[in-house]
């Protein structure tokens, strides 16, 4: 017997709506039956989420959304809040398009979605690709959302463009005395600027875990490279 998996979208254009059921319905996924609840607004969205009989396994919200002000519901984020609240393992996956750095890490503080597609950026079969990743266990931004937190990686930590081109010939497995061919810096400038960046991103770790090789795995994971 498949089993049920319900899944709740919610946009206030009726017709991206049924596009994504549409498209998520053609598609198919062996073993499990989808389901489908729609809401065009904050209200219904609510209603829809506060209902155990409707209760989502996986839902893909709009971030502007005509509010539902008697409960404090004024937003996608809100949805993913009470979600979150409400619902701890449900797959949320944001709609949006915008990707202002300050916005999509607000979203994931509050929310911890497991996916974040910013609508410009993605087609058919990358909407798709995403479901099939995220529905597979893994967290999944899209293109545009992705370069969005990792320049404001690089502005937290006042990196520049050299810099990040010396992290780049370092994760690429090129020694440090080489990278002179491939950057347009001087050895000794270019060895003070990894200093630097270690300072940086190392500060917490002991003395011997400051190699170059530890510095490329700290940035990777924190979505610089």
């Amino acid at each position: 017997m498949n089993k049920k998996l319900r899944i709740l979208i919610v946009d206030d254009h009726p017709m991206t709506v049924d596009g994504y059921i549409n498209v998520l319905s053609e598609e198919g996924f062996p073993g499990y039956e989808l389901t489908f609840n729609k809401a065009l607004n904050c209200k219904e969205a609510f209603e829809i989420i506060t209902n155990k009989e409707t209760k989502p396994d996986v839902a893909y919200l709009d971030l502007s959304l005509p509010p539902y002000p008697e409960e404090k519901i004024f937003s996608g984020l809100d949805l993913g809040i009470l979600l979150r609240k409400t619902y701890p393992d449900c797959t949320i996956i944001f709609l949006t398009m915008h990707s202002e750095s300050s916005l999509i890490e607000r979203l994931i503080a509050a929310t911890n979605p497991q996916g974040i597609l910013c609508k410009s950026d993605i087609d058919i079969d990358e909407f798709v690709k995403a479901f099939h990743i995220i529905f597979g266990g893994q967290k999944h931004y899209s293109n545009k959302i992705q370069k969005s937190l990792k320049d404001r990686a690089l502005d937290n930590f006042k990196l520049d463009s050299y810099d990040r081109q010396i992290l780049m010939r370092l994760s690429e497995g090129i020694a440090k005395t080489n990278i002179p061919n491939y950057v347009p810096l001087s050895l000794d400038n270019i060895t003070e600027r990894i200093d630097n960046v270690k300072k940086l991103i190392l500060k917490d770790e002991s003395t011997d875990s400051n190699s170059d090789a530890a510095l490329v795995e700290a940035v990777k994971k924190m979505g610089i490279l």
